[in-house]
């Protein structure tokens, strides 16, 4: 570690489909750079303990040597094996919430200073219909599929505003932009 108190790291969520058939070809290369590109900008990558997206942004967050926090919505590692079938690779904790997909949802977005979402689903467009709610910084990796081709959609058809989101097809460059976004959010900058 570089001497920064990990509490004081930047936590981004990395929200998307663990069921991944449906999304863009080249989406969960995009996640693993994704997760490494957090990881690059010293930020301490956060999801829901899952397959698919958010673990390749796990994968790629660990090959750059980043530390990765689940939550998941089982109330044990038994129950998050066993009943859910979830993994426990490439995670540094696991929270086990006890609340099911919605309320880890909640906890997941809310944990975190910002949410991007890549190829999802439902739980997605929920972690999103959240994180927007709040406030949160957004990001929306264009192009992944699934989801995400919505979700601009939803912004315009919801008559709320635009949100605090930022969009981009780039991995790289998205990061970029949250961390833009989290940085106006913050009261202590690092």
């Amino acid at each position: 570690m570089d001497g920064q108190h990990i509490h004081l790291k930047y936590k981004i969520c990395v929200s998307g489909a663990a069921d991944t058939g449906h999304c863009a070809p080249d989406t969960l290369e995009k996640a693993r750079i994704l997760g490494a590109e957090i990881v690059k900008s010293g930020a301490v990558l956060v999801n829901g303990a899952t397959t698919g997206f958010p673990m390749w942004a796990a994968i790629g967050a660990k090959e750059a040597g980043g530390f990765i926090i689940g939550l998941s919505p089982a109330s044990s590692e038994k129950e998050h094996i066993e009943v859910y079938k979830l993994p426990v690779d490439y995670m540094d904790i696991i929270i086990y919430t006890g609340f099911g997909y919605s309320g880890r949802n909640l906890l997941l977005t809310r944990a975190a200073d910002a949410v991007i979402v890549g190829c999802g689903r439902w739980g997605t467009i929920n972690e999103f219909t959240i994180a927007l709610e709040d406030g949160k910084p957004i990001g929306v990796l264009d192009g992944s599929g699934g989801s995400t081709d919505v979700i601009k959609d939803i912004i315009a058809k919801s008559h709320r505003g635009s949100g605090n989101i930022v969009y981009d097809s780039d991995p790289n460059k998205l990061v970029e932009k949250i961390l833009e976004l989290i940085k106006k959010e913050k009261t202590i900058n690092i």
